[in-house]
């Protein structure tokens, strides 16, 4: 019985192609990435093979003491396309 319990739980660890799932920046031309962040106020998007991070609309969508800051990532069309992630106030002040 042992054999199958170790079967079991193997099943259970997600794959690197599980744990990688979701939108990426690299796929998608600025336009998109950012009507997915508009239309859903906070997305978790791909940024690279490993990469990630949460974008939001705007300071709504962070948690209390964090506002809403610039960041930039590559997708498929630009270099550089504008979004916003949050950041600790106390960073975006300069403590």
């Amino acid at each position: 019985m042992k054999p199958i319990l170790i079967a079991i739980a193997i099943a259970g660890v997600p794959t690197g192609a599980q744990a990688q799932s979701g939108p990426t920046t690299l796929s998608m031309t600025c336009a998109q990435a950012r009507g997915a962040v508009t239309s859903q106020g906070a997305v978790v998007l791909r940024t690279g093979p490993t990469t990630y991070d949460r974008y939001v609309r705007d300071s709504s969508f962070c948690a209390l003491q964090e506002t809403a800051w610039p960041a930039w990532v590559r997708t498929a069309d630009i270099a550089q396309c504008p979004l916003r992630n949050c950041r600790s106030s106390d960073v975006v002040n300069g403590r």
